[in-house]
């Protein structure tokens, strides 16, 4: 136990006094007849200890019908009428086989957040204490919404903190980015794509506005031409500003953003039990003390953090080769999260929530259990099977003979950014949506009118400024789509461009789409609007996913050849 009273090495682990309950699928506080009635731990008292008090926690008289469970009736035997004074019990139905727990982890970084019910909620004000939050300085979206797709940045820090760890990362480093992911979810929650974003990536370094200890804001100047580690740390550059960088090297603007050191992967794979990872050959690797065997190999704690943290074991001994083991690691990960001997004990889960939240600095955004309890919903609908693992195409930068960086691939890296703003999927979606996805492709067929003959108004729901008036010249000028018109700002934004249109201008709406390269998903069927003489008339609202007029808004809508990726279901050994 730590030094500052949390409890005495004699006390009752209070993951163990959470079972559950075969009746109700819910967990419940169980403790022994002697134990004193108090609660799941909570804020630590100030009080003195005292008799019937637990050191380290806050004693509260046990609620009505919450004491020391009844013995179990026999199975065949009559059931007990109800004490005088109190009604029976309710029927219930019985819950789902297993609560809803999340673990999500980013490179040597991890994510747990338990989102329980019944007697878990009693939890929840003990866990905020265990929540540190910092400022998001305007770089987010402002916080994940349910009915939108979702973009979290997971960063893990090489700095040493916490015993042990003074073998690991750079010795006296502020805390670069050494491991960082984009975890995009898409709307429908089907599936979700990770994507690795090397260290030593070339990238340029935006402005990046900082809040200061006393509130203030702090303009830390930009850097062209710099490893993307450094957006983190170097000149007290906060997360905010890791997340104003991948918005600028991707184009996706994440929602929300979540840190942690080494100490992350060493307390997870503790908290579920060790994980196991596949080896297709021996791993020896002094430098971050990893030696294991060839096959199949159980690790957690130490040799966790070692195994993600090696370069020299595996592949060409670089920052893309120890990327592709800590994918295969996450991924175990995840697999041990969804297998029901974690889901279903009380003791892991209660870990993983403690684990989880000392583990992580989060964004102003997510500064509660609460919040995170609802991000963890949002991301417990997804399958591991459509969980895709991939990194940024590059290529070994060509402006150094001797290779230690790289830059990103001018052919393929800008089609898998694309995938993901547009919220395509990496894997292969059930029959169900296959059949949505035809119907709505199934808009973009059939006959398209003359150019002459399209009648649109266009609206600005979200480009730069200007940009109505430059598309309405270029449709009219380069595209000869006269029968258009500017209308100005749109009444709200929009994530994406749009054109609706009534079921009689189909064919309009088709030859507009052509024109533009929209998606079927962009053509809105509804109905027609007037223009300024009175006529029907089609209506295109660009969204901010509109880059400037002329350039297609055509979606990729697989990923291209050659980039390497993997699902979370899948094991594949180290090599």
């Amino acid at each position: 136990m730590d030094a500052q009273g949390r409890g005495r090495a004699d006390d009752i682990d209070p993951a163990d006094q959470w079972v559950l309950n075969p009746n109700t699928g819910e967990y419940e506080l169980r403790l022994a007849p002697s134990a004193p009635q108090s609660a799941v731990p909570g804020p630590r008292s100030t009080a003195p200890v005292g008799a019937g008090a637990t050191r380290g926690r806050t004693a509260t008289p046990a609620a009505p019908g919450r004491g020391v469970p009844p013995p179990r009736r026999r199975r065949g035997a009559p059931p007990e009428e109800p004490l005088p004074g109190r009604r029976g019990r309710r029927p219930v139905k019985k819950a789902s086989k297993a609560k809803k727990a999340l673990l999500w982890t980013g490179g040597t970084m991890a994510f747990v957040l338990v989102a329980g019910a019944g007697g878990a909620y009693l939890y929840i004000e003990h866990l905020n204490g265990n929540i540190t939050s910092i400022s998001d300085d305007g770089a987010s979206t402002g916080g994940f919404q349910k009915d939108k797709a979702i973009n979290i940045l997971l960063i893990g820090t090489d700095k040493r903190t916490g015993s042990g760890n003074e073998g690991y990362g750079d010795a006296g480093s502020v805390g670069h980015a050494d491991t960082t992911i984009l975890l995009h979810v898409s709307k429908d929650r089907t599936n979700a794509t990770a994507l690795s974003i090397p260290r030593d990536l070339i990238v340029d370094v935006p402005d990046c506005p900082t809040t200061q200890a006393d509130g203030t804001q702090k303009i830390i100047p930009g850097t062209t031409g710099v490893r993307f580690n450094t957006s983190l740390g170097q000149d007290e550059r906060t997360p905010s500003c890791t997340m104003r960088t991948v918005t600028e090297l991707t184009g996706v603007k994440p929602d929300n953003f979540m840190v942690a050191d080494f100490n992350a992967v060493k307390t997870l794979t503790t908290a579920v039990g060790g994980v196991d990872v596949c080896l297709a050959k021996d791993l020896k690797d002094p430098d971050s003390h990893l030696d294991l065997k060839k096959g199949t190999q159980h690790i957690s704690g130490e040799t966790a953090l070692a195994f993600v943290r090696t370069r020299h074991a595996v592949g060409f001994g670089g920052d893309l080769s120890r990327i592709g083991l800590q994918q295969q690691f996450l991924s175990a990960l995840m697999r041990k999260l969804k297998s029901n001997d974690t889901l279903t004990s009380p003791s892991k889960m209660i870990k993983l929530a403690e684990s989880g939240t000392k583990a992580l600095t989060v964004d102003s955004q997510l500064d509660s259990i609460n919040k995170l309890k609802d991000l963890g919903l949002e991301l417990g609908k997804l399958d591991v099977k459509n969980l895709t693992f991939t990194t940024v195409p590059v290529i070994d930068n060509p402006e150094e003979k001797v290779k230690a960086t790289v830059v990103v691939n001018p052919s393929t890296a800008q089609q898998v950014f694309d995938m993901v703003k547009n919220d395509v999927s990496f894997t292969e979606v059930k029959a169900q949506k296959k059949k949505e996805a035809a119907a709505v492709a199934a808009r973009l067929d059939g006959a398209k009118s003359a150019a002459s003959e399209v009648r649109v108004r266009i609206f600005n729901g979200g480009a730069v400024a200007g940009s109505a008036q430059a598309e309405l010249q270029y449709l009219q000028n380069d595209e000869g789509v006269v029968k258009s018109e500017n209308a100005g700002n749109a009444p709200a934004e929009l994530a994406k461009t749009t054109l609706e249109y009534a079921p009689d201008q189909a064919d309009q709406a088709r030859r507009l789409a052509d024109i533009m390269g929209l998606s079927g998903s962009a053509m809105k069927p509804g109905k027609s609007v007037t223009n300024s003489q009175g006529l029907p008339t089609m209506t295109l609202t660009l969204g901010k996913d509109f880059e400037e007029a002329g350039v297609s808004l055509t979606a990729p809508t697989k990923a291209p050849e050659g980039v390497q990726k993997s699902t979370a279901d899948k094991v594949e050994c180290a090599k």
